[in-house]
Formats: C-alpha cells, sequence, structure tokens
C-alpha cells in the first residue's frame, strides 16, 4: 500500500481517528508520518505522551497534590502514572483535570455505556465492615464472650438492614 499523501513510499503508519462513532484511516510512509507530527512514543510516561499530544514541552503535574479519591486513594499524579484511572469515583473527583484529556482522546466527554444502579464504593465499604463484624463475632464466641458477641450480633444485623 503506498502513502495516501506522497504517493511514492510504502505506508509504513497507520493512523486510526474514531470521531462520534466514525472511523478515519490514514495510511502513510514514515517520512510524511515525520511531517505531520506522528513520531514514535518512546514514553510509558503518561504526562510526556500527554505533553507531545498537546505540544508542550514543559509539561509536568504537580508532585505536591494532596486531593485523593475518597473510594481507592488514588492521586491525580497516580492516575497519570499508570494511565488508570482507580475506579469510578476519580472520574468525578478530577473532573476538570481529566475532561481535557477525555475530550481529546474521544472526542466527546458524555458517557455512552453501561451504569451501576447502587454505589459500589458504599457497598464496598459496608462488605468490609460486616466482614470486620463477623470475625469479631467469630472471636467472641471462641473466647466464650456472650454478651459481647449478641452486642455485635446486633451490629451485624443493623448494618445488613441499612444495606438492603
Amino acid at each position: 500500500m503506498l502513502c495516501e499523501i506522497c504517493g511514492k513510499n510504502a505506508a509504513t503508519t497507520h493512523i486510526r481517528t474514531v470521531v462520534n462513532g466514525e472511523i478515519y484511516e490514514k495510511h502513510i510512509c514514515s517520512s510524511c508520518a515525520a511531517k505531520e507530527g506522528y513520531g514514535d512514543i518512546k514514553s510509558n510516561n503518561l504526562s510526556e505522551l500527554l505533553s507531545s499530544m498537546l505540544g508542550e514541552s514543559n509539561f509536568q503535574f504537580k508532585k505536591s497534590e494532596v486531593t485523593r479519591c475518597k473510594c481507592c486513594g488514588s492521586s491525580f499524579s497516580d492516575i497519570a502514572e499508570s494511565g488508570k484511572c482507580g475506579c469510578a469515583e476519580c472520574y468525578s473527583v478530577f473532573y476538570e483535570q481529566l475532561l481535557p484529556y477525555i475530550k481529546r482522546v474521544h472526542g466527546s466527554t458524555e458517557h455512552m455505556g453501561k451504569t451501576l444502579e447502587k454505589n459500589t464504593c458504599e457497598q464496598n465499604k459496608v462488605q468490609e465492615k460486616l466482614n470486620k463484624l463477623r470475625a469479631q463475632l467469630n472471636q467472641l464466641i471462641n473466647e466464650e464472650k456472650y454478651e459481647q458477641a449478641a452486642v455485635v450480633r446486633d451490629e451485624i444485623k443493623k448494618l445488613k438492614e441499612g444495606a438492603l
């Protein structure tokens, strides 16, 4: 396949772009790719990748960030380093910082996929507390502390009723 720009060299770079659900493909040679600005991406660091996409040479994330996701504990720098959000709640917590990159990569900021009916973050916390209480209940029964075990049993019952 020949380059779509110069028509002389073999196409070695294939660029696929999805905009509003429509797929656009471009097949170009390496010299035309370099002229178009599609150089080799040799970095695994998200900040360097984003800076190359945005054309900014001094793009850096602040290391002194304090804001963390209340569900998974990720900071924006953690997300930037891994390239992945820790949980669904991260999208709400870091909305302002993520918005430009989501727009650039996906072409839209509207969610088109499935959503959960209940807040999984809350469910996880309740389940974690139930597990701790059950372990405590078993320990109290083994130690034959039945009065304290009854209090823990009632607490488990209340927690289950509140979760439903």
